[in-house]
């Protein structure tokens, strides 16, 4: 059992990586393998719409010159999806919206696999910004890996989300949430996973 986790943030260990790699040592912890996939800082083509996806019908992108197919094959060896991006101007990076749109649209198999999305801002947006992530999933048959709290966590300098106590919780939770619904999928029969004592972080002490 393998969940891609895909870092949309251009920089490769910043606080969006944090923020997944909480969450892939929460699902590692459960038993499930996680693969970290960083977009980098290549430009991404956005979909076009031009249909040949579907029209030949072999679930790749007609345009190859960047990692989407590469992640379109990932996604379908795994189990689940979990997409992370920094805030900006309120929205998810770009590239990362490009990536979703063209690996959703070409055709990955998804249905049915959890998939949750996460947002990291220095202080504001992020709801926006997480709720732009998600919709897709909700559209493609996936169903979506709750948490304690929205999956949001905050830090500017690199390695600042740490500090958030109740953010990284939040990553935790999803993550032993999504870990109980693959295995849930496939055997119908495991137990929900115990919750920790909440933690709460504030911005004003």
């Amino acid at each position: 059992m393998t969940v891609l986790l895909i870092n949309g943030s251009p920089h490769e260990r910043g606080n969006t990586y944090q923020a997944l790699n909480e969450a892939a040592q929460a699902l590692n912890e459960q038993g499930i393998e996680t693969d970290i996939v960083w977009i980098g800082t290549k430009p991404l083509r956005g979909c076009i719409a031009c249909g040949t996806c579907a029209v030949k019908g072999n679930g790749h992108c007609v345009f190859n010159d960047d990692l989407c197919n590469m992640v379109i094959d990932k996604m379908n060896a795994a189990d689940g999806l979990i997409v992370g991006s920094p805030v900006y101007y309120g929205t998810p990076t770009g590239n990362i919206l490009n990536l979703v749109h063209r690996m959703l649209f070409a055709g990955a198999q998804v249905q049915g696999k959890p998939a949750a999305a996460v947002a990291i801002c220095r202080r504001g947006g992020a709801t926006a910004a997480f709720q732009t992530l998600q919709m897709p999933f909700q559209m493609v048959n996936m169903p979506l890996a709750t948490s304690q709290y929205w999956n949001i966590a905050y830090g500017r300098e690199p390695g600042e989300a740490a500090q958030d106590a109740e953010g990284m919780q939040t990553m935790r939770t999803m993550a032993r949430n999504m870990a109980w619904m693959i295995k849930q999928f496939k055997s119908g029969n495991t137990p929900p996973p115990e919750l920790e004592p909440w933690q709460g972080t504030h911005f004003i002490r």
